[in-house]
């Protein structure tokens, strides 16, 4: 219920976005509503597959850093002129509305489980010889230099669909990135797809070159489709792209609307579609930033004034390789090793990001 003169925001996900947005300090009642119980460092995902209990440090409990608000564990199912639906009944007034779901991405409600998952995954690392990752993009690239690294007795190949790895960066990066894969026995096949579907039990799996892989496991690093289909039915069906993003104006608002803004990859700013992992995450808490700025000027005077501008960043695109390796693109040069390495790959940001956030790094 809302208190007295009070301005009710409500925050949509609790990604690296939607968390930022939720433990700013703001004179509101302020609402967290996302399916999980927790965030998720989503860039350290790949390191705690290999090593679990990294994860004890990635997974964080929401009401670890967000002490002060509500949180609904429940996913929004609906969008009104004045409130929020949710797939557990609850209804959710709002005063400023803050859309920031990301990517569909089914995860286990408490952390807890997805602990447990992480156990599960590495345990499928290590009980296998043979290992098939399909994807030649960050996730992909990333998990295959952790295995690598970790497991080097494991027989890894990499399946990916383009002429090369890597496209979101230059091509000077990916053919780095390429000769670190196969310094480290990785077999990569571009320009080739995987059928997935085997019953076979030896696990021979054919690509579309006519070629055959057997791998005990295999796993899945393509791209997830945007959390957003969900708005068609709602309030700002007619505020979305052909793309499914939302579409906002300089002030992170969505266009049209006075107090409803959307942050992250759900977003029409074009340079989204260029970043990704941390890259993403960097950009998403700078419009988060963006956002709280906003949102505080406009519960402080009651109207929109000097309201701040998001200017896209160029963020410097950092690809793991392992625990110690790196590829980097600055504007003007590509390097690959330890020095970029040391700037990600060591602890991925996570102690810098659980010390913002208040939680123990």
């Amino acid at each position: 219920m809302k208190k007295q003169g009070g301005q009710r925001v409500v925050i949509l996900g609790g990604g690296v976005a939607g968390s930022h947005v939720a433990k700013s300090p703001f004179h509101a009642d302020v609402t967290l509503v996302d399916p999980k119980e927790y965030f998720e460092i989503p860039w350290a995902n790949l390191r705690a597959m290999v090593e679990p209990s990294f994860a004890e440090r990635s997974v964080i409990n929401h009401r670890d850093y967000f002490t002060n608000g509500n949180i609904v564990t429940s996913s929004a199912v609906n969008v009104t002129e004045t409130e929020v639906l949710t797939a557990d009944g609850s209804q959710i007034a709002y005063d400023y509305l803050v859309v920031a779901t990301g990517h569909a991405d089914p995860l286990p409600k408490s952390r807890s489980e997805r602990l447990n998952q992480y156990k599960e995954e590495n345990q499928k690392i290590k009980s296998a010889h043979s290992i098939l990752i399909v994807g030649g993009g960050p996730t992909g690239v990333e998990l295959a230099g952790e295995i690598a690294v970790d497991f080097p007795d494991k027989k890894l190949t990499l399946v990916h669909k383009g002429s090369r790895l890597l496209e979101f960066i230059g091509a000077k990066a990916a053919d780095k990135t390429l000769n670190w894969l196969k310094s480290r026995n990785v077999e990569v096949k571009l320009e080739q797809s995987v059928d997935l579907n085997v019953t076979d039990e030896h696990k021979i799996y054919g690509t579309s070159a006519g070629e055959t892989i057997e791998a005990d496991c295999h796993f899945l690093c393509i791209g997830k489709p945007l959390a957003t289909a969900w708005l068609k039915e709602t309030v700002l069906k007619n505020d979305l792209d052909v793309h499914g993003r939302i579409k906002v104006d300089e002030n992170l608002k969505v266009k049209g609307r006075g107090n409803i803004f959307a942050i992250g990859d759900i977003t029409d700013i074009p340079v989204w579609s260029d970043f990704v992992g941390n890259q993403a995450g960097f950009l998403a808490q700078k419009q988060a930033e963006v956002v709280v700025k906003n949102l505080k000027l406009m519960i402080g005077v009651g109207k929109a004034c000097r309201m701040e501008t998001y200017k896209p960043h160029s963020a410097l695109a950092i690809v793991s390789l392992g625990r110690n390796d790196a590829v980097a693109e600055f504007p003007f040069i590509t390097i690959s090793g330890r020095i970029p390495g040391f700037i990600k790959s060591g602890d991925l940001f996570v102690g810098k990001i659980k010390q913002e956030n208040g939680t123990q790094p």
